[in-house]
């Protein structure tokens, strides 16, 4: 092979590598685009403990506000430590 067909080709892969880096890192912010939309809790919005989790308070006592959503879908939330999954909290009736 001569030595400007090596040289084309090297470009041409290091060009689509450069491409398809890209496109994957705008996969990515789509993809947590997409979990926030469809999430079942999203920042600002109140959530409740389910009363088995705090036995003896009012469901006021049982809300907070969320804080943070992680890529897994579960929450952070503000003044309770550590990090909550959906089953933990009452269902929202429509």
């Amino acid at each position: 092979m001569k030595k400007g067909t090596k040289l084309l080709l090297g470009g041409l892969t290091i060009a689509a590598g450069a491409i398809g880096a890209v496109i994957m890192k705008s996969d990515g912010k789509r993809r947590r685009e997409r979990l926030l939309k469809n999430s079942w809790a999203r920042p600002g919005m109140s959530v409740t403990f389910r009363a088995e989790l705090m036995p003896g308070r009012d469901a006021d006592e049982r809300t907070f506000k969320v804080m943070h959503l992680l890529p897994s879908g579960r929450v952070l939330l503000d003044r309770v430590a550590g990090e909550h999954a959906q089953k933990e909290f009452e269902q929202r009736r429509s």
